[in-house]
């Protein structure tokens, strides 16, 4: 009241909020403003005073505010507020020396609970995992939800750099119990955990929750349902992997990319009958980058889409050249990703490749892997029932990492299995390596598939593989992938057959 009264005397008006009383006792708040009225003599003689309730006003500013600051489905604070609160407790803990604990909780395969019974039934689970959390923590703990299926624990006064763990554990205990829904579904989820320090891992609030982020992500990729700490090696890879999608992403329209072409060599005629194309990255003035270290981040990217279609166009437009100039029609292997094997517009894509480059459709093989299309079967058979269509022949790689299972290959129109060098590589000296490669021989057999194995490097492997009526060769003993110009010389001279003979003669 005293700057109310010193503004009336100053300029003659003031405006603003009090808080009056009703008639019946209640408080509420007024907004108000009071004129002075002044005589002849330039003297206050009465003063004016208009105002209004403004009680509505101030619940629409407290809903609009907690709108702002919570999560309106689970009445947790929101990334906003707790990145308020995680800064306030960074200053507070630089006073007084203390560390703080941000935990990052992701559930694990949430997206299963949408996709198969709703979004309803997901926000229900959400809204008792929220409870049960919050029952486990301290009051002065933040349990906030960033959004979707991702939470963030901030704990202050941490005194000992263990004591996170404690936490994290705790909280994915919490969830071994099913959840009961008031729908009436039981549903089990797991969640994964990643868990950053300050100071130790970062210093600004951005930071932590990055961190926390990474460790998280860690800890799925280290088989889900546990927690994992931020480490320094992790932030270096992370940036690692930024800069190399960056670099990914010019590549493409840079046209850093090469094809290197590997043998496929039947056993009977001990002729190459067809070559696999691997893609390389040579960025200009560097090391070459194996796919290993490039296509998971194009997968994720969807640089794989692009990529892939060039991978096909540049494959298809070679084996026709090779044909052109005078060489036997091989067969030419294509890997074909996840995303493009989903892709509406794959058989479009691959009829128009096809028509493009002039390559006979039965001299185009696509390599899918077991687990691409075990999770939508029937339409996963439709596709490639319409592939087959169009003459395209159709193998599994990595045959026996997967599912390997006898219903779905009977299922799948098929042409080819491909034994995955883990197996091959043990030939020599594994017992179990020998009995799982003469299987999968044997359950091709059976289903009047091929069965080609892969990473053949040895004449141990071969033989063994030759006993047992393989009927295609794929590796480094014949030849390691090299650029089109390198092979077409090397398929020129022949001298795959020469290999074959001296390797399995010498056993002899």
């Amino acid at each position: 009241y005293q700057a109310m009264w010193e503004s009336l005397t100053k300029v003659g008006y003031w405006r603003g909020e009090i808080w009056n009383r009703r008639k019946d006792g209640e408080i509420y708040p007024q907004w108000l403003t009071i004129s002075t009225v002044c005589n002849d003599r330039n003297e206050p003689c009465n003063y004016v005073g208009v105002f209004a309730d403004i009680t509505q006003i101030k619940l629409s500013e407290a809903r609009l505010a907690r709108l702002a600051h919570y999560d309106p489905l689970t009445g947790l604070p929101n990334r906003l507020l707790v990145k308020s609160r995680l800064h306030h407790a960074i200053e507070r803990a630089q006073r007084h020396g203390n560390q703080i604990a941000t935990l990052y909780l992701d559930l694990d395969r949430f997206k299963n609970v949408n996709d198969s019974l709703g979004h309803p039934i997901g926000d229900e689970l959400l809204v008792m995992l929220a409870s049960r959390l919050k029952q486990r923590l301290r009051e002065e703990d933040t349990l906030a939800r960033l959004g979707g299926d991702e939470f963030l624990v901030v704990l202050e006064d941490i005194r000992d750099s263990n004591e996170p763990a404690v936490v994290a554990q705790t909280l994915i205990d919490l969830l071994a119990t099913p959840f009961v829904l008031p729908s009436g579904h039981e549903i089990f989820i797991n969640a994964s955990v990643g868990v950053s320090l300050f100071p130790d891992d970062a210093s600004n609030v951005t930071e932590l929750i990055q961190h926390a982020d990474m460790a998280m992500y860690l800890a799925k990729h280290e088989g889900r349902n546990t927690y994992r700490y931020h480490t320094k090696a992790l932030s270096i890879a992370a940036n690692e992997r930024l800069v190399l999608e960056t670099e990914l992403r010019q590549a493409l329209i840079a046209g850093e990319f090469v094809l290197h072409y590997q043998p496929l060599v039947d056993a009977k005629s001990r002729q190459v009958v067809g070559v696999e194309a691997l893609v390389r990255w040579q960025p200009p003035g560097k090391a070459m980058v194996l796919p290993g270290k490039f296509i998971p981040i194009a997968e994720e990217t969807g640089l794989i889409v692009p990529l892939g279609e060039w991978v096909l166009q540049t494959a298809c437009a070679q084996g026709r050249a090779w044909m052109d100039a005078g060489l036997p029609p091989l067969v030419m292997a294509v890997n074909l990703s996840v995303r493009q094997f989903r892709s509406e517009n794959l058989v479009e894509l691959i009829r128009q490749v096809l028509e493009k480059t002039k390559l006979p459709a039965t001299c185009l093989e696509l390599e899918l892997t077991e687990s691409m299309f075990m999770e939508h079967a029937d339409q996963s058979i439709e596709t490639m029932e319409t592939l087959k269509s169009l003459g395209v022949r159709m193998a599994i790689d990595d045959f026996g990492t997967g599912y390997s299972s006898l219903i779905y290959l009977k299922r799948f129109p098929i042409d080819k299995l491909k034994i995955d060098q883990s197996f091959v590589r043990g030939l020599a000296y594994d017992r179990n390596d020998r009995e799982i490669a003469a299987t999968i021989i044997a359950m091709a057999r059976s289903l009047k598939l091929d069965v080609l194995a892969e990473g053949v490097e040895s004449a141990q492997q071969l033989n063994f593989l030759n006993q047992h009526d393989c009927d295609y060769y794929q590796g480094y003993l014949f030849h390691r992938p090299v650029p089109a110009e390198e092979l077409e010389t090397w398929l020129r001279e022949n001298k795959c057959n020469q290999v074959l003979n001296e390797t399995l003669n010498t056993k002899n």
